[in-house]
């Protein structure tokens, strides 16, 4: 459940409010990330907001600039395993199979490292999610989890009741947005086995971390409202860390609905560096 989170004041200053809020911001840029790399990114450059490989940028228009320093990530070896022949006979569509080798040292660099023509701007939500909350209200739809709105939730903004949401009336837009995913990730995450394993403590610091990530990226303005809250239920980094993969799913997913449909004209590219 979702309460009140304004005026919120972190009493647990281990719990590293700083580095749990630049990790979770480092997610929300780079979702499409593993969260070891996510990991790496966050350390070695916390205000990295786009980066990419040296020769990426150079196709961009863009150069990196004398003396730069990459940011180390993890990419993944790819072969090629050849099939015997009479193998291959049977299905020529399938003469080789990619397989993963291992890892190796891969650097990426940040726009802020670069110089050279100016990037295309993406539309950005500065304090309103836009269009985004109606395709988040219709992916919970999606799921089979009815969604309704109430004047009056006992002192909660939110709540989620298995197969069942529920929003309180008259919120922002960007407050509303940030609820329905907290209450969608519990959905997702929190019923069934796991809730039962987990405690109120883990349930709440990892709804609230995907609330943050997702709000992030879709440009809402979170401060450390999220930090705050997470504090409130005693959570910390550590026990975050433990939930980082879930975590990280549950934020792509919602993501992912929320992108606009592809037309025809519109051709999709995978990052240059994804890695594991």
């Amino acid at each position: 459940m979702l309460t009140h989170r304004v005026g919120v004041t972190t009493r647990h200053p281990q719990m590293g409010t700083v580095a749990l809020t630049n990790y979770l911001t480092a997610m929300s840029r780079f979702h499409n990330y593993s969260f070891g790399n996510v990991l790496e990114i966050a350390r070695q450059m916390p205000a990295a907001t786009k980066v990419a490989g040296f020769w990426t940028w150079k196709n961009m228009g863009r150069s990196v600039k004398a003396g730069q320093k990459g940011i180390r990530i993890l990419a993944p070896i790819v072969g090629v395993r050849r099939k015997k022949d009479e193998e291959a006979q049977k299905d020529i569509t399938k003469q080789n199979e990619l397989v993963l080798l291992g890892f190796r040292d891969a650097y990426v660099f940040d726009i802020s490292q670069t110089e050279g023509v100016d990037l295309p701007t993406l539309r950005e939500v500065s304090g309103d999610p836009g269009e985004h909350l109606e395709r988040l209200a219709a992916f919970v739809r999606s799921r089979g989890i009815q969604l309704t709105y109430s004047d009056d939730l006992h002192g909660a903004l939110g709540a989620s009741y298995g197969g069942r949401i529920a929003i309180l009336s008259g919120q922002s837009k960007a407050e509303e947005f940030s609820c329905l995913v907290h209450e969608t990730a519990h959905e997702l995450l929190h019923r069934a086995e796991r809730r039962t394993a987990t405690t109120k403590t883990v349930r709440e610091t990892e709804a609230e971390a995907v609330a943050f990530v997702v709000g992030k990226a879709v440009g809402l303005v979170t401060s450390t409202a999220s930090a705050d809250y997470i504090a409130l239920y005693h959570g910390n980094a550590s026990l975050l860390a433990e939930s980082l993969e879930v975590i990280q799913q549950t934020a792509c997913l919602i993501i992912a609905a929320l992108e606009p449909p592809i037309t025809e004209n519109e051709e999709s590219q995978a990052p240059e560096e994804m890695a594991a």
